[in-house]
């Protein structure tokens, strides 16, 4: 156990670090609590929940009582059925998301999300994903060519953040000088107390108002200006969202950082950590660098960046033998669907040439299917095309650091070593 699982254990009641997923009563468990998730001791719950109570009700817990859904089936059927389980008030396990009271399209109902995630989309359309890739390959070879060589350094800061945060200032059209502002807001409005990341919540406060303030005085300027082909301006001249109260622009806004931020960057960081844990699938990338597209899939679903998602029960309804009440919260844990050995072989296996690896959780389904999915994939294979180009091993030389979230799966650090090819 670390020293931060360890203290973390010792100050919360709610904690499962520590303790045996098959030895507690099965009524105890409750996957809610970042614990676990940081310690990264989190398998053995979702693999005895799958096994024995895979519509698993936690009565008692930091956030209060929720259901969670542990196999693939069955979360496709809660995430296809919104007129059932509805986004509203929030995709978060709490009812204010973030700890913030914020309305966004991803925790909205019908029409009202179809109206707004229509505005934003055509930014991660074919055709202009097309025009991204020769930029993103640009911005990967600069960023690898900056990174020392044989000697340690945090691949986290000077890798998946910077080329995350590069696409997103992009995508906003927002000032290059200042874009590590979006992933210092993405960072604060996660932030969970304790994790380390937010002193307190008003230093947490501060940062979402100069977030609301910056983004407001770019709409501002594009409000009064041409229609331009960035979510700003797409967000300022859309029919369904050139009203929005300030709270939902941020909501948005907010959205779109993390959505662009998070996910991308911790698929970065756990491709590293996949393939050093299994070294066998390394040899074979490096012999054969046209599973890289293939692989690209298979980090994602080994790595499941966002742990889950939740919705709220609007009619009395039955699932997987279980009858769960209106008003219920239903917890979609896309990282324990991904480990299903009912629908997905040899599912803890890191396998980059697995059949049909697009078949996975992590996007989601229906309505709510990740809309930056592609745009995912491509960084991604991108960066790995350029990687195994120039480097025959990316070698982690510390512990990985883990994110204090039971939502936001990822690393704060990852210490590694470039070993360039002869």
């Amino acid at each position: 156990m670390s020293e931060v699982s360890a203290l973390e254990h010792k100050q919360s009641k709610w904690s499962m670090v520590g303790k045996d997923a098959y030895a507690m009563p099965l009524e105890d468990i409750d996957l809610s609590h970042p614990g676990i998730w940081q310690a990264n001791e989190y398998l053995p719950f979702l693999e005895r929940l799958r096994k024995e109570d895979p519509i698993h009700f936690c009565k008692e817990s930091a956030v209060g009582s929720y259901w969670s859904v542990m196999k693939y089936n069955d979360i496709i059927e809660v995430d296809t059925n919104p007129d059932i389980y509805s986004s509203e008030p929030s995709i978060g396990i709490v009812d204010t998301f973030y700890d913030l009271n914020l309305p966004s399209f991803i925790a909205m109902d019908r029409p009202k999300h179809d109206d707004q995630r229509r505005i934003v989309q055509p930014v991660v359309a074919p055709a202009n994903l097309k025009n991204l890739e020769v930029l993103i390959r640009e911005r990967v070879c600069k960023i690898l060519a900056s990174l020392p060589i044989k000697e340690e350094f945090d691949w986290v800061q000077l890798v998946s953040i910077e080329l995350t945060t590069q696409m997103l200032a992009t995508l906003f059209d927002f000032p290059f000088e200042d874009r590590y502002k979006l992933t210092y807001w993405s960072d604060m409005t996660t932030a969970i107390s304790g994790g380390g990341v937010e002193q307190s919540r008003e230093e947490r406060l501060a940062a979402i108002e100069e977030c609301l303030a910056y983004f407001t005085r770019l709409w501002n300027e594009r409000v009064n200006a041409k229609p331009g082909f960035d979510l700003v301006s797409m967000l300022a001249h859309g029919k369904a969202t050139r009203n929005m109260p300030p709270d939902e622009f941020l909501g948005n806004l907010i959205l779109l950082i993390v959505g662009g931020n998070d996910t991308t960057r911790n698929s970065i960081s756990g491709g590293v950590v996949a393939l050093n844990e299994n070294p066998t699938e390394y040899d074979k990338l490096r012999n054969d660098v046209s599973l890289i597209p293939n692989m690209v899939s298979e980090i994602i679903r080994w790595q499941t960046p966002l742990a889950y998602m939740r919705r709220t029960v609007i009619q009395d309804t039955e699932l997987g033998g279980k009858k769960i009440k209106a008003g219920d919260k239903v917890i979609m844990w896309y990282v324990s669907g991904n480990r299903d050995e009912e629908v997905i072989e040899r599912p803890n296996d890191f396998w980059i040439d697995r059949p049909n690896a697009r078949h996975h959780l992590s996007f989601g389904f229906g309505i709510h299917r990740c809309m930056g999915n592609r745009l995912a994939e491509m960084q991604l294979r991108v960066l790995w095309e350029e990687i195994m180009q120039r480097f025959q091993f990316v070698e982690i030389v510390g512990e990985p650091q883990r994110v204090y979230s039971s939502f936001i799966k990822g690393y704060t650090r990852l210490p590694v070593v470039l070993h360039p090819k002869d």
